[in-house]
């Protein structure tokens, strides 16, 4: 989507802080973090959120590649969050799928 402010990350188009990337997912530092360690891992293919995957390797390669992120920065033993935030009450800002991955403290729970 031409418009979309992670699509035109993923095509490279706006600068991003890349951690990790494959084929059909990318990682990338949050502008905006919420923890220490927080990074975005997005599909490089549209979806608008969650309810919008019907392909269980969307979802699959996301939570790999956060686990693999994890293990390179050092965070895995530790402990870490993967969020997926879908829609208006769930937090959703940016109409794109991602998963925040937070780490480097202590995460209490519930998250608010």
């Amino acid at each position: 989507m031409p418009d979309c402010l992670f699509c035109r990350i993923a095509a490279k188009e706006i600068p991003a802080q890349i951690v990790a990337e494959t084929a059909e997912c990318l990682a990338f530092r949050d502008i905006s973090p919420q923890a220490p360690t927080h990074v975005l891992i997005i599909p490089k293919a549209h979806y608008g959120s969650l309810s919008d995957v019907n392909d269980a390797l969307v979802a699959g390669r996301i939570s790999l590649l956060a686990a693999e992120v994890a293990r390179t920065l050092g965070v895995a033993e530790s402990g870490y969050r993967v969020v997926i935030n879908t829609g208006p009450d769930g937090g959703q800002t940016v109409h794109h799928l991602h998963a925040h991955l937070l780490a480097g403290r202590a995460l209490h729970w519930p998250p608010g």
